[in-house]
């Protein structure tokens, strides 16, 4: 009984230890404890987006805005999680605005870092969830205030006949990074509607693949309502991704339009 008693004593000691380096090895925040952003529609977000999916809060989701954004209607936006492992899929909300879901980033060969512009109709948490292969969301964000009315005024493009004819037009760069890989930063003509402006229906790009010159995908962004009009994404690539002397970008918006353009080195 002794030797029992003492084998049990051992076991809940090894059991314990392991604990702490599991904890210390991973430092995050569970979903139980209080939004760090102190979000009235926190919760609500946690059931619009992750259901029954385990989620934390992780300060390694970085995501990066101006404290107070100048124009409501082209909000810049970073966010950078390439402190976490094998990340498969980056989602990118809103808790304030009208529509919620900005757009939905999977980085494939690409780095899972990506720039672009949004609209918001009032102050809002800006929040980034990266899905990792064991299936976590990890979530990070930062407040930005504004003014307000960037999801119900109409775009520019929309009352200009121009983009008519240069719609789904896409131009860009490619930079070297110091690490060896690329920066790559394009724009496509696209009025980006919301369909909350009075008379003017939902137009936006709803799917956009980066790919290298044979046609394998490097990154794929899947975009909402919420994207700036004549959307502007910018990536990095690792060293070795999309060699060739252009890079390929195609897509589609949500009436079908295709988008079929290349990026030259």
């Amino acid at each position: 009984m002794r030797f029992r008693s003492f084998s049990l004593r051992c076991l809940v000691v090894l059991a314990a230890t392991f604990a702490v380096v599991a904890v210390d090895a991973q430092p995050l925040i569970g979903i139980g404890e209080r939004d760090p952003l102190e979000s009235s529609r926190w919760r609500d977000m946690q059931r619009q987006f992750f259901r029954d999916a385990q989620v934390v809060f992780d300060p390694r989701v970085r995501v990066s805005a101006p404290a107070v954004a100048e124009d409501p209607l082209a909000v810049p936006v970073a966010v950078d999680a390439s402190a976490l492992p094998e990340v498969e899929e980056i989602l990118v909300f809103a808790d304030f605005n009208p529509i919620l879901k900005v757009l939905s980033f999977h980085p494939g060969a690409a780095r899972p870092n990506l720039g672009f512009r949004i609209k918001l109709q009032q102050s809002s948490p800006v929040r980034a969830a990266a899905r990792t292969r064991d299936g976590v969301w990890r979530v990070g964000g930062t407040w930005v205030n504004t003014t307000g009315g960037g999801c119900t005024l109409p775009s520019t493009g929309s009352g200009s006949p121009e983009w008519q004819e240069r719609l789904n037009e896409v131009s860009g760069r490619i930079w070297p990074r110091v690490d060896g890989g690329e920066r790559v930063r394009l724009m496509v003509i696209h009025p980006m509607d919301t369909g909350l402006a009075p008379g003017i229906p939902a137009f936006y790009i709803e799917d956009l693949v980066l790919a290298d010159g044979a046609g394998n995908e490097l990154a794929r962004v899947e975009s909402f309502e919420p994207v700036s009009e004549n959307p502007v994404f910018t990536f990095d690539l690792p060293p070795g991704a999309g060699s060739a002397d252009a890079l390929r970008v195609g897509g589609r918006d949500n009436n079908g339009n295709p988008i079929d353009g290349r990026v030259t080195r």
